[in-house]
């Protein structure tokens, strides 16, 4: 069990941000949950929430200075960035704040928060986890936008593994493929009726992994706990898991 150990995760509401939160805490961190609404059902008990809106460069900012100034104690062990906003629809019909926005959480949150708690990180010898996308290798049409900010969120991982190492600092990226969440809910749903049409398609994506199953936000988690781990992945920094039922290892052409 690790005791006196910080985690920071955000997105932390549902799906996988919340698989990651319980896991932590079972694991005995103590755990800042970060999201734009309070959780429903509420988080274990002993978990600090934080409301923000990460879109927002102010709230970034504002959490970074609650955290260093009032709670971390100056040591941050594990930073997961896995806040993401996925909007689904064409590139010609995505707008220039829509496109700023998926961006301002998934990829520029990210940067500022490992930016604002990396003396936190470098005392305590800490980890970053990026929670990316298996969309930062292949993609989908009407997607875009969440594909690129994936896409640069695992370019950014690999700078922060070049520049934070001089402090011992790890820098690693988890791809989640399909995963049973709200967000994948939405994007099967989006402009189809809910029910029996819903679960068709869900069960059409499994048949199309090589596992024949979505993952559970909790199999996510386990890959994200093993590389914030410093001593089962100490010698991993800059690599990117993919975690996704073996969906990128056919070719599309089969």
């Amino acid at each position: 069990m690790a005791s006196n150990r910080h985690v920071v995760i955000t997105g932390a509401a549902g799906g996988i941000g919340r698989a990651c939160v319980e896991l932590y805490h079972q694991h005995g961190y103590r755990v800042w949950a970060i999201d734009q609404a309070q959780p429903d059902p509420p988080l274990p008990d002993g978990v600090i929430f934080i409301e923000a809106d990460l879109a927002a460069a102010g709230e970034v900012d504002a959490v970074v200075d609650q955290l260093t100034q009032q709670q971390l104690g100056g040591h941050l062990h594990v930073l997961v960035n896995n806040a993401a906003l996925q909007i689904a629809k064409p590139l010609a019909e995505t707008s220039a704040d829509e496109w700023d926005r998926v961006h301002a959480v998934n990829l520029r949150a990210p940067f500022l928060l490992a930016r604002g708690l990396y003396p936190a990180l470098a005392a305590a010898h800490g980890a970053v986890v990026n929670v990316s996308s298996v969309h930062a290798f292949a993609t989908s049409a009407d997607i875009g936008a969440y594909a690129s900010s994936k896409g640069g969120l695992l370019a950014l991982t690999r700078a922060m593994a070049i520049e934070f190492a001089k402090d011992g600092v790890r820098a690693n990226a988890v791809l989640p493929g399909a995963t049973d969440t709200p967000m994948l809910q939405a994007g099967l749903t989006r402009g189809h009726v809910q029910g029996s049409d819903a679960q068709q398609r869900k069960d059409d994506l499994a048949g199309k992994i090589l596992l024949k199953r979505l993952a559970t936000p909790e199999e996510i988690a386990r890959s994200v706990y093993f590389l914030g781990d410093s001593e089962v992945s100490a010698y991993i920094t800059g690599q990117s898991l993919v975690v996704d039922g073996g969906a990128l290892a056919r070719l599309s052409t089969e």
